[in-house]
């Protein structure tokens, strides 16, 4: 079985727009700012033999107040200018009660059974409180990119950065440990 890294999309490969400290997506393409490094931090990780696969809650679907296709365009920017592996999205908010909108871990799920992963040897990269608990639900190795939001703030994830540059030297430190594979089982 292969090992994944689970990227969150806003917040953690483009900007958020925070609002009153609360983050919100990009409007549409035209809005999308990667942060800096981050296709760089993408590479390396695929350097390393890990599928690099996006899981992102889009709510605003659901909600109306983007359509699906303002989404598809995002995610083909994104694939056209980086290397992920693929994206998986929800469209449904929390009124859907779905199992593939995080902090469920649906989302993984499908893409541990498309990719053939072992999310137990896998990372969940996120900047909210969902990614964390969908991660850790998962049972995939948590790591909580730090954004500062004045909204609920995550417990019990494993490793704490600033950005997924920080947290891809830390994936890859971590791959190149022996016996890693058996890492999270411990913990």
């Amino acid at each position: 079985m292969r090992r994944a890294a689970f990227l969150d999309r806003d917040g953690v490969i483009n900007r958020s727009w925070v609002v009153d400290g609360k983050p919100y997506p990009p409007a549409g393409p035209e809005d999308l700012e990667l942060y800096d490094g981050v296709g760089l931090a993408i590479s390396r990780m695929k350097s390393k033999g890990l599928i690099v696969i996006v899981v992102t809650n889009q709510p605003d679907i659901a909600r109306g107040t983007t359509p699906r296709r303002t989404v598809d365009d995002i995610h083909a920017m994104l694939e056209q200018e980086l290397e992920i592996d693929d994206i998986f999205v929800c469209p449904h908010d929390d009124n859907d009660d779905c199992d593939c909108r995080k902090p469920h871990p649906g989302l993984i799920w499908q893409a541990a059974e498309k990719w053939n992963i072992d999310v137990g040897r896998s990372f969940m990269v996120g900047d909210r409180w969902r990614d964390m608990d969908a991660g850790k639900a998962a049972g995939c190795t948590t790591i909580f990119v730090n954004r500062g939001y004045a909204e609920k703030q995550p417990t019990g994830h494993h490793f704490e950065t600033r950005s997924l540059v920080e947290a891809s030297d830390l994936i890859i430190e971590m791959l190149e440990i022996q016996g890693h594979e058996n890492w999270n089982r411990k913990k």
